[in-house]
């Protein structure tokens, strides 16, 4: 641990940059790893139009569902995919919080809005799943790439090793 200042005489520890930097890395790589696996399964996987959570009348519940079966039931690919966008999104809350005990507001800042980015991710493709809209599998895409960019922001601003 590195010392940061003093607050009212008080000094705040800081975490080392180098743990934050790793980290950040790890999510932009499971991010991109991700996208990739997605875009195997929007090319290879067909979902059926009638499983559990289709076409729901609940949001939450109904995509509870959809998600739990195609990780249980769904094609190898998908069933990476939806488990390991669950994983992605823990990590990328993860990352956030580490951002605010390393304790620069901007890096914060960019590390929240890559969480939303990827939870949001989540959503449409747990939307895409329900529904079989295309507009959730691109949205899903965008966002994916958006907390990249985030992330990328983080790491420059986190400077060299």
């Amino acid at each position: 641990m590195s010392f940061r200042g003093t607050h009212s005489g008080f000094r705040v520890l800081r975490p080392p940059p180098s743990r934050l930097r790793w980290l950040v890395l790890a999510a932009t790589l499971l991010v991109l790893a991700q996208a990739a696996i997605g875009m195997a399964v929007n090319l290879y996987v067909m979902i059926p139009p009638r499983h559990p959570g289709a076409h729901p009348g609940d949001y939450l519940s109904g995509s509870f569902q959809s998600v739990n079966w195609a990780i249980v039931h769904g094609a190898a690919a998908l069933a990476i995919h939806a488990s390991l966008g669950i994983v992605v999104a823990a990590i990328a809350i993860g990352v956030a919080s580490h951002a605010f005990r390393f304790g620069d507001r901007v890096i914060a800042g960019w590390s929240t809005i890559a969480a939303a980015l990827v939870i949001g991710a989540g959503f449409n493709g747990a939307s895409f799943l329900d529904f079989n809209h295309n507009t959730s599998s691109l949205i899903m895409s965008l966002l994916a790439l958006g907390a990249v960019a985030c992330y990328s922001i983080v790491l420059w601003l986190l400077g060299p090793a």
